[in-house]
């Protein structure tokens, strides 16, 4: 048998071609930085005997220039969005409810960076020319109107978005904002955003979004945070923020006194369900319970140690590791009893929770000052917007009781075109005194509106002096009209004004947690670290405006139609008949049908009269002459009194 013939030597080269390239790939691969996904879940009891549960997920991707990339663990749709659009950051709200500085706090990073306002709150920062951010911005909100299924679409008109320079956040022009008060909130804005997650709601934290918990809540905020650059790539960070009240009537209570006791609660109890283990693909996934600074306080005040098991409370499950929290006088703020999701399966699911033991009373840190919005004046005419700031007596705890200092404040504030307000007619009064704008007021930016163009823009930086306990801006505006095609569906309830911004920049809600470092990899704890300014949204006004009757254009379009078919109808009717052919036509039934009542009448004795079979013409011919002729009178009538009204 001869022996086979050897290969040819272009085969060798084409295999060692093979192997190089893979060699190659997989280097590059190793070298590259990859996708990476976390998971997290704060829980937090609340002073006003709630429960606080923030959801943290965030994925992360290398920069990349191809528009076509393929993505293991990060969404694709983003990722498309960052490109064509050219977005450095981006940040997208769906809130229900307003959440409650005074219970649960105005100083904390929770509070600065979630607490968002009712509706939709969108912003981005393009890396464009200015010239082509509008147009941009247009197709960004049809964009994700259609990826999240909510009205943004409507924040494409000039009249529905601004570009503040620095009351809202230090920009180069390139920032857009605008805001939806009105739009609500549902599951159909939770499945789209779920989708962005790699395992959605299938496993890990996720797996516990029940939805009837979240909705039942008194507060619930969905936020997408988007940032983008050549050195971090792209970080997306989703949060869902919910307030929930626990069921106290299965509440387990220890000891039984006559104070009232804080309500227990777990996991199951708040949504229904354990976790049973991770997102697979998730690098990390932890869950922190915070006992809150106020807490820390009473229980440092009895002389017990703030362990996960003392006097006032007991947790269900022993914690992984302790985080102590420390503020700018080293003295333990709150602590953090972190729960590694790695080490519990669907044999030993996790069920943190707390339990507590005595009553216990305390309060969240507040903001500087308390803010809110109302509307003063009546009537559809005219009317004034009041700013109020309430003291909280922070500035004592941190500067001391010298009245020499002062704490700066910033205003931002967009309305409508047809609030038409008058910025020269601005008056400030402090603990009752009328005070001149030069004293307070160390810098305004005003962008008036313009009728069915722009909205109004009002950013102001006021100076207050230590020493004031209250304060009040108020702003007169007139009511617009609208055109009866720009009107709601649901008029007669009102236009909402956007919520006002208030910012302190001098306060920072940074958090310090020594005890770590960067290598524990929290982004959740991370963000805490980094913080920001404290800041706070007023509430959304409801402004009554001029409603027209939509009821009298009905009436006038149905009356008009109705005489106007029965004119054309009539004269038509008159202007196609054929008398002639007509008289014809009854000559001859009557004369067929004339046979069988003579039959009749001579069966039954009777005289049968043959002209009753058959109408005159004369008659006929004198009836319609007098409808056309009365169709006539009337449209001549009707159309001179609608030219003369």
């Amino acid at each position: 048998m001869a022996p086979p013939p050897p290969p040819p030597a272009g085969w060798f080269l084409s295999l060692f071609l093979l192997l190089s390239l893979a060699a190659a790939a997989a280097a590059s691969a190793a070298v590259a930085p990859e996708e990476e996904f976390t998971e997290e879940l704060l829980l937090r009891p609340l002073p006003d005997r709630k429960a606080l549960a923030h959801f943290h997920f965030r994925s992360s991707a290398p920069h990349s220039a191809a528009a076509g990339r393929h993505h293991h663990l990060f969404p694709k749709a983003i990722s498309q969005l960052v490109q064509k659009f050219h977005i450095s950051e981006l940040e997208l709200s769906f809130t229900q409810g307003r959440w409650n500085y005074e219970q649960w706090g105005g100083f904390d990073p929770m509070s600065t960076s979630n607490a968002k306002p009712p509706g939709v709150e969108l912003w981005a920062v393009f890396d464009l020319p200015l010239t082509e951010i509008d147009a941009t911005w247009k197709n960004l909100t049809h964009t994700l109107s259609g990826l999240f299924c909510a009205s943004i679409n409507f924040l494409e008109s000039s009249t529905a978005f601004s570009a503040p320079r620095w009351g809202f956040k230090l920009n180069e022009g390139n920032l857009r904002y605008g805001a939806l008060p009105r739009e609500a909130v549902c599951t159909e804005n939770l499945t789209p955003w779920l989708k962005l997650l790699p395992c959605r709601d299938k496993a890990g934290v996720a797996s516990l979004l029940y939805r009837p918990s979240i909705y039942k809540g008194y507060y619930h905020s969905q936020k997408l945070k988007l940032r983008s650059s050549k050195s971090l790539g792209i970080i997306l960070d989703q949060t869902l923020t919910v307030v929930l009240q626990p069921n106290t009537v299965s509440s387990k209570q220890l000891h039984s006194t006559d104070r009232q006791l804080q309500p227990s609660w777990s996991l199951s109890d708040l949504f229904n369900r354990k976790l049973s283990g991770k997102c697979l693909v998730s690098r990390s996934s932890r869950i922190f319970l915070e006992i809150d600074k106020g807490i820390v306080d009473k229980v440092n005040e009895s002389e017990f140690d703030v362990s996960w098991d003392n006097e006032f409370f007991v947790l269900s499950t022993g914690p992984d590791r302790v985080i102590k929290e420390l503020n700018n006088l080293k003295v333990q703020s709150s602590s953090f009893y972190e729960y590694d999701v790695n080490n519990y399966s669907e044999d030993m699911p996790l069920d943190v929770g707390i339990t507590w033991k005595l009553p216990l009373i305390w309060s969240c840190t507040p903001s500087p000052y308390h803010t809110s919005r109302f509307l003063m004046g009546s009537g559809n005419e005219r009317g004034s917007i009041a700013l109020s700031f309430l003291s909280t007596n922070l500035q004592k705890q941190i500067f001391g009781s010298s009245n020499d200092c002062s704490i700066k404040a910033v205003v931002f504030q967009v309305v409508p075109w047809y609030v038409k307000v008058y910025y020269h007619s601005l008056e400030i009064f402090i603990d009752g005194n009328r005070k001149t704008i030069p004293e307070v007021v160390d810098q305004i930016h005003v962008t008036p509106s313009e009728d069915k163009l722009l909205p109004g823009t009002l950013e102001m930086l006021l100076k207050f002096p230590c020493s004031m306990q209250s304060a009040t801006l108020t702003l007169d505006f007139d009511k617009g009209f609208l055109h009866i095609d720009e009107y709601p569906p649901d008029a007669n309830q009102g236009f909402d004004i956007p919520s006002a911004l208030v910012s302190f920049p001098e306060f920072s809600s940074a958090r310090s947690y020594p005890d770590i470092g960067s290598s524990l990899g929290s982004p959740l704890l991370q963000n805490f670290q980094e913080g920001g300014i404290v800041k706070s949204y007023t509430e959304v006004l409801l402004v009554p405006l001029t409603t027209p009757d939509f009821s009298m254009p009905y009436n006038v379009i149905t009356f008009t139609c109705t005489v106007l078919a029965l004119y054309f109808g009539s004269l038509l009717n008159a202007l196609r008949r054929r008398i002639g052919e007509e008289e014809r036509e009854l000559k001859k039934s009557a004369a067929r049908r004339g046979l069988i009542p003579l039959l009749l009448a001579k069966l039954r004795g009777q005289k049968a009269d043959p002209s009753q079979s058959g109408s005159p013409p004369e008659s006929v011919r004198s009836k319609l002459l007098l409808k056309v002729i009365f169709v006539a009178v009337v449209a001549v009538v009707f159309h001179y009194l609608s030219n003369n009204n």
